[in-house]
């Protein structure tokens, strides 16, 4: 007998005096062995989206505001009532639009070899960080990318608050898409508000009250054609279903007048 033959018949043996472990001993079919090897299906894997960028997407976890409901504003959220960033988000390092970075880019040029003179490209990346900076006016504490360069610059003016206060073209341009919403928001509070009214008085201007020039924003005008948001809201949907806009009579009268004396000859005075 053959060794393969009576290693057959011991485990028959073995099978019939243990009938538990007949199941693991029977041969296997072949949709059971194509089931065993066969790969998953691509459809039932997960889908994972592919990320293109180099870093990870800012998503600040920014805390509550103590005694306020206007929350801090997130780096890409909508928010109808701020005027909008007068120099754009960023074209170049897009990056930038969600931190504190400055006028700082990515740099390119050359590494140069002492001994061969050989050059290779190579870049130089901002020097970016995350912090929790303090905000006097907000009491609390926001988290940022910020620059170190940025890091100084707050130090030196003393504080994140007055770093976005600044009322240079520069350093409006330097704040960037993000630092515009945050200089938006300390604005809301009632400790720059009233720091603003000191600085228009001083001036020898009149205080300016913040809530009552909200509520006449939102008031209708006196011939009942309303105001603020409302009005917004109504010339958005005339615009999207192309409606016409109705000039009143003297609107048309100053639109014909100066229709007629659009590119007109003036007689030079003698």
């Amino acid at each position: 007998m053959s060794p393969t033959l009576a290693l057959q018949g011991g485990c028959l043996r073995a099978a019939r005096r243990a009938p538990g472990l007949a199941h693991l001993l029977a041969p296997a079919s072949a949709a059971t062995m194509t089931a065993r090897i066969a790969p998953p299906r691509t459809a039932d894997l997960p889908t994972i989206p592919r990320s293109f960028a180099t870093s990870a997407a800012s998503r600040y976890k920014q805390p509550g505001v103590p005694g306020s409901d206007l929350p801090i504003p997130s780096v890409s959220g909508k928010i109808p009532e701020m005027p909008p960033y007068p120099y754009g988000p960023r074209q170049v390092y897009h990056q930038s639009n969600k931190g504190l970075y400055g006028s700082s880019r990515i740099q390119f040029g050359n590494h140069v070899s002492e001994k061969h003179s050989v050059k290779a490209r190579r870049t130089w990346r901002p020097n970016v960080h995350r912090k929790r900076l303090w905000s006097e006016s907000l009491g609390v504490f926001v988290t940022t990318r910020v620059t170190t360069r940025v890091l100084r610059t707050i130090d030196k003016v003393g504080g994140l608050d007055e770093y976005l206060l600044g009322r240079k073209p520069q350093r409006v341009k330097d704040l960037g898409p993000w630092g515009w919403r945050l200089r938006w928001r300390i604005m809301q509070t009632p400790a720059v508000q009233e720091r603003l009214n000191r600085e228009r008085v001083a001036l020898g201007l009149p205080p300016k009250d913040y809530d009552a020039f909200r509520r006449d924003a939102e008031q209708p005008l006196p011939d009942g054609t309303p105001a603020g948001e409302t009005l917004m809201v109504e010339t958005d949907k005339m615009l999207a279903d192309e409606s016409e806009f109705q000039l009143t009579a003297d609107e048309g009268e100053a639109a014909e007048a100066a229709k007629d004396d659009f590119m007109k000859e003036e007689k030079p005075a003698r």
